[in-house]
């Protein structure tokens, strides 16, 4: 409870969004239930292991108190399936064994039980996933372990039985419903701010409740990026984003739909945050940049004449416009439209504007998954377009120049803006969950994330 307190606290302390906001669907099929029953094994182990209270034995003429302790728990059936409409059903069949601390010796007693319990998934009040637990019902065996011949004892024993039956069918739906608590605490780690950039983030909370079929159970997400905690709002608002029932795949552990419009909003966070903007500087002799004016004057003959000693060029380049993604079956691209300044340096150290340039680049985008993070890098198609906005120095031939001037900031561009695609950004998920043997598809307008799970414990 104190976790859904703190949760709530953080949740009050964000930015609020009133904006409709980017859409991603997360599914998790019978595969994640099977993983979660293999995982959850021991820690339900441990929520059975409830104590006992002492046996106060009344057959002699003063109370003998006699000291009972669980000490195994075996778990040897553990199932989860979905229930349409409500939820998840728990089955599960133990062995409890017992240490009954009697006079003279010890003796352990073990005790079939089977459990059953229905769990409800709804969204809480912080916009996270919540279990309930309305039904739960621990049936109880008899032990076989009665091997004493003694009467007195089969009789005493019989009542230590009864006693254990009494206090399991109290205690182990209340260590089922502390189980639930802690998990419930762990899944509202969905709504903290991951980050993106130095000074970007990303949070995903629920908008409504989730769809439980006997499938899967599916839970609709609303992205916010932020940027010096400021949330980025789209110029136009996104339509809602349903994942398309023909990408299930009962086989994978999950599979989580992202929208157009969350590819749309990170990169007009790349944009405002001024990411992609880069100057490209160098020496007379620069790998990085070898041009001057004496190479551009050999074919813009302006600039020989103003600069007739070689002078170092600078290249600004700015992204004015944000990057357009495209996203069609087995096929995504992007394009960039940065604006190119070439400035010359004076032999006192100022900065001369040459020329401007506009500047279409389309590229192939391939997206990937690494841990918990949609990444993605990128390749030239084509050839860039280039086209003169402004010149200080006269006509300028740009069949002429555009293989120099092209091949000149292509690199620091890509390796800039691949850098940035290759921090990635969170994919719903909780605290140490990852994502494991990933596949990314993409579709019409919508990219598909197909995936194991892996908790780190």
């Amino acid at each position: 409870m104190a976790g859904a307190r703190g949760l709530g606290l953080l949740l009050a302390l964000l930015p609020v969004v009133s904006a409709p906001m980017p859409g991603t669907v997360v599914r998790l099929n019978k595969a994640a239930l099977s993983y979660v029953s293999e995982i959850g094994k021991g820690p339900l182990q441990r929520a059975l292991h409830v104590a006992v209270p002492y046996f106060l034995d009344r057959s002699g003429e003063v109370l003998q108190p006699i000291r009972i302790q669980i000490v195994n728990v075996h778990l040897p059936q553990f199932d989860l399936k979905f229930i349409a409409d409500f939820g998840i059903r728990l089955s599960a069949a133990a062995n409890f064994t017992f240490k009954i601390f009697r006079v003279p010796e010890p003796l352990e007693l073990t005790l079939p039980v089977e459990l059953l319990a229905d769990a409800r998934v709804a969204q809480s009040s912080i916009e996270t996933p919540v279990i309930s637990i309305p039904y739960c019902l621990p049936l109880l065996g008899y032990s076989s372990d009665f091997d004493d011949s003694n009467s007195t004892s089969r009789a005493l024993l019989a009542l230590v039985q009864e006693h254990i039956r009494a206090v399991l069918s109290n205690k182990l739906c209340l260590g089922v419903a502390s189980l639930v608590q802690e998990f419930n605490a762990h899944l509202g780690t969905l709504i903290g701010l991951n980050p993106v950039g130095p000074e970007s983030q990303i949070r995903y909370t629920m908008i409504n409740e989730p769809t439980v079929t006997s499938d899967y159970i599916s839970f609709d997400i609303t992205a916010v990026l932020f940027l010096l905690g400021k949330p980025i709002i789209l110029p136009r608002d996104p339509p809602p984003f349903a994942l398309p029932e023909h990408v299930h795949d009962e086989d994978t552990t999950a599979t989580v739909g992202l929208s157009q419009d969350l590819l749309d909003s990170a990169l007009l966070l790349l944009q405002k945050a001024g990411a992609l903007n880069l100057d490209i500087t160098g020496q007379l002799r620069s790998d990085d940049n070898p041009l001057n004016t004496s190479e551009l004057g050999q074919l813009i003959p302006e600039v020989a004449h103003q600069f007739p000693e070689p002078m170092p060029v600078v290249i600004k380049v700015r992204l004015r416009a944000t990057p357009v993604a495209t996203l069609h079956p087995n096929n995504a691209t992007l394009r960039l439209q940065p604006f190119v300044e070439v400035l010359a340096v004076t032999s006192n150290s100022a900065f001369n504007s040459l020329f401007t340039l506009d500047v279409v680049v389309d590229l192939s985008l391939q997206l990937s998954v690494s841990r918990a993070k949609l990444q993605g890098t990128t390749s030239v198609l084509g050839d860039i377009q280039l086209a003169v906005s402004y010149s200080n120095v006269g006509f300028i031939d740009m069949g002429q120049v555009r293989a120099l001037m092209g091949s000149v900031f292509e690199k620091p561009l890509l390796n800039q803006l691949n850098a940035l695609l290759g921090i990635g950004i969170s994919l719903p998920n909780v605290v140490n969950l990852l994502y494991v043997d990933p596949e990314v598809f993409v579709y019409e307008g919508y990219v598909v994330v197909s995936s194991e799970l892996f908790y780190l414990h």
